[in-house]
């Protein structure tokens, strides 16, 4: 009898496998027997220490294996959740802004992902009318709900919307919920997702506009870069939306990135009605939302993404288009974590994908506008807005010497009365928001300090009391000072104390406030909206937020309270910072018919940053700015990071980035140890060691190096590349 051959036993197969943990390393797990292999780019559940994580497979049977791997605990995906294109994203963002790899994939996968979800999508929720519905006579009864009346109008006129689309146009889940139990709309569910694109005709173009599309649609299918540099109610989104229907009408994809959807309601409501089948990815929705929508984009049901930040990481399946709306704009770079630019992050993934990126802002970041200048990017400009609007004018009010009222000149308060008399709106934009800034006293000096911040603390009257807008802290405001005395007096004025001497000034005309407090309530910002759209003669006052994008026909003035601070601050990158919200501020007057007005109220009429800005335009102060760079050795200039330590004794920060600093060498420029602009934050002292190198390689290098450095106990530490803020 012949020896019966055996069958030889298959070797183990080994997984490597990224793990959301701080270490620049991958582990190695043993696939257990009769277990499916996941695919690189799966997802798979493994054993670290005594906690179970969910990481990603990066490879199959690598050659340097480890020697005696644990067994992986399951394996959840056996096709790829995140693509090759997306895998080698990831490996970059890693490399770029030093972050360990798990740790990159667990900001770019939503919660969901990383919690284990189902991949496997629900049925598509759409909302209508219900049949038979008396439109005229629900809008009638839904007088006193003007969110529910706008949604209902929004419904009738475009049956059959997405859940998500409803929520990308500005309304809420607890609207529908609300229409729904008045038996005004009802949700059914249906396999097939709704068209790609609705058959709506925008405006008519301009001739730069027309020029603009032509260009950037010329490069569908390959890389490049514009900068879409266009005034302020010269028509970029529809340059956008003329872009994206091209791509969505020969079945592509599109992302728009925007700076905060909660505040660009407007824009959002125009891409969801032109393109039905748009998701929305922003912190507003709950984390199965944001599940549904990124499984929307990787199987192909949405053909166009609007989202924030977060989004430019989103799996699509033919992504041909990125668009990053305000690309100037701070709310673009991660402060903490992995501190990406999404602006950046942008331009990367569409050269990866071979695809155009367009850049669009009335007020270009010098970043963007040094690329120009060297080739990089091609430069479109819209210089006109569309039919018979202009850009306003601009107005300085030297105040020195002036009396004011709670900040303001009578001269300014003759101007803004002047436009309420001719039935315009005034926006009034105030850099700080509370009512004052500082609380002091008046007999010993003694002013207000947060305890656990090298910081002010703001005083507030709505709600009353002391508030940190660092570290969070809130107390009720004194009656005393420290020392007994009872003369406490505000200085200095915020968007409250406006707020309220506007009331006093114009008792007859409404003043609506617009800042971080009042909009924590999207309903309400919504309802203020629908009151300034309605263009009747009212008062804004805000921050910045009041220039994110928005589009108010009926202001015909913009007063500027304070302008100074900006032009005044050590940080190299304020004098930008303040000319883009001057001009993005000032872009809200006269977008219609009736030309607008910016009135500027300052100290230093005669600064030189101002006075190019004002007479000249954003065009000649940004290149004013970009060749005082170039003589600093400043960034776009050079390439700069930012090692940041923090400890809760000062010390302790300060002698490990010392110690750090004699372990540079020559190559790489480093400044410091030096207190961060706000020294302490939340008892924690701050200290930070600034990094300039002529060439990003050298820089780059050196922070591979010390990147896996050990910091003594209590001593936290983060390197930030191409950093925003703190420099």
């Amino acid at each position: 009898m012949a020896q019966e051959e055996l069958t030889p036993t298959p070797p183990p197969v080994v997984v490597r496998v990224a793990l959301p943990v701080p270490l620049y390393r991958e582990f190695d797990y043993l696939l257990p027997d009769a277990t499916p292999a996941p695919a690189i780019g799966g997802r798979v559940r493994a054993p670290f220490g005594r906690r179970e994580l969910v990481g990603i497979c990066t490879a199959l049977a690598p050659a340097d294996a480890h020697a005696d791997p644990k067994p992986l605990l399951a394996v959840m995906d056996t096709t790829p959740l995140v693509s090759a294109e997306l895998l080698s994203l990831a490996g970059w963002l890693s490399n770029y802004y030093h972050q360990p790899l798990g740790e990159v994939f667990a900001i770019l996968l939503p919660a969901a992902a990383r919690q284990g979800a189902s991949r496997r999508r629900t049925r598509t929720r759409i909302w209508s009318p219900l049949p038979g519905l008396d439109i005229a006579t629900a809008l009638q009864a839904l007088h006193r709900a003007p969110r529910q009346r706008a949604l209902l109008e929004f419904l009738s006129t475009q049956p059959l919307t997405t859940h998500g689309a409803i929520l990308a146009a500005g309304f809420t889940g607890p609207q529908l919920n609300a229409l729904a139990e008045r038996h005004f709309i009802h949700a059914t569910e249906v396999d097939t997702p709704p068209p790609p694109v609705a058959n709506i005709t925008g405006p008519m173009l301009g001739e730069e506009q027309a020029a603009a599309v032509r260009t950037v649609s010329a490069s569908l299918g390959t890389f490049q870069a514009f900068v879409l540099d266009g005034i302020t109610g010269s028509g970029k989104t529809e340059v956008y939306l003329r872009l994206i229907e091209q791509v969505v009408r020969s079945g592509g994809q599109a992302l728009l990135l925007v700076p905060e959807i909660g505040l660009t309601p407007q824009t959002l409501a125009r891409v969801q009605q032109r393109f039905p089948a748009t998701v929305a990815m922003h912190s507003g929705l709950s984390d199965s939302e944001r599940w549904s929508a990124w499984l929307a984009c990787q199987d192909g049901s949405a053909s166009v993404l609007v989202g924030t930040r977060s989004a430019v990481f989103t799996q699509f399946q033919d992504l041909r288009l990125i668009v990053v709306d305000e690309e100037h704009d701070a709310s673009f770079k991660q402060q903490d974590s992995l501190r990406y630019s999404a602006r950046d992050v942008a331009v990367v993934r569409a050269r990866n994908l071979d695809i155009p990126v367009l850049l669009g802002s009335a007020t270009p970041s010098l970043e963007s506008l040094a690329n120009v200048q060297a080739g990089r990017y091609r430069h479109l400009v819209l210089s006109r807005r569309p039919g018979s609007a202009e850009p306003p004018s601009f107005h300085i009010l030297d105040i020195r010497g002036h009396t004011l009222d709670e900040g303001l000149s009578q001269d300014m308060i003759r101007v803004m009365q002047r436009h309420l008399d001719a039935g315009g709106q005034v926006l009034t934009y105030v850099n700080r928001r509370g009512f004052s800034p500082v609380l002091l006293c008046t007999v010993c000096g003694w002013t207000a300090n947060c305890p656990r911040c090298e910081s002010r603390l703001t005083l507030h009257r709505q709600p009353a009391g002391l508030q940190c807008h660092h570290c969070g802290l809130q107390r009720s405001t004194p009656h005393q000072c420290d020392n007994g005395h009872t003369t406490l007096l505000p200085v200095g004025a915020g968007t409250q104390r406006t707020e309220s001497a506007l009331e006093r000034l114009f008792p007859d005309i409404p003043v609506l406030r617009i800042d971080r407090d009042t909009t924590r309530s999207q309903q309400r910002f919504e309802v203020q909206l629908e009151q300034i759209a309605r263009g009747a003669p009212l008062i804004l006052v805000g921050t910045q937020m009041l220039a994110k994008g928005h589009h108010f026909p009926g202001v015909t003035l913009v007063a500027i309270v304070n302008a100074d601070g900006g032009f005044l601050s050590s940080d190299f990158r304020a004098p930008e910072r303040t000319a883009q919200t001057i001009m993005q501020v000032a872009g809200r007057a006269g977008r219609e018919a009736r030309r607008g007005e910016v009135w500027i109220q300052t100290l230093q009429p005669d600064h030189p940053t101002l006075m190019t800005l004002v007479s000249e335009g954003y065009g000649a102060f940004a290149r004013q700015e970009l060749a005082n760079r170039q003589r600093a050795a400043l960034p776009p200039a050079t390439r700069m990071a930012l090692i940041r330590a923090d400890a809760l004794r000062q010390a302790d920060a300060t002698t490990f980035l010392t110690t750090l600093k004699a372990t540079i060498g020559t190559q790489v420029q480093a400044l410091g140890p030096a207190p961060a602009p706000i020294q302490r934050i939340a008892h924690r002292h701050r200290q930070q060691l600034l990094l300039l190198a002529t060439g990003r390689a050298e820089l780059q290098r050196l922070c591979l190096r010390i990147r896996e450095t050990r910091p003594p106990a209590g001593v936290r530490w983060s390197i930030d590349i191409d950093p925003y803020d703190g420099a």
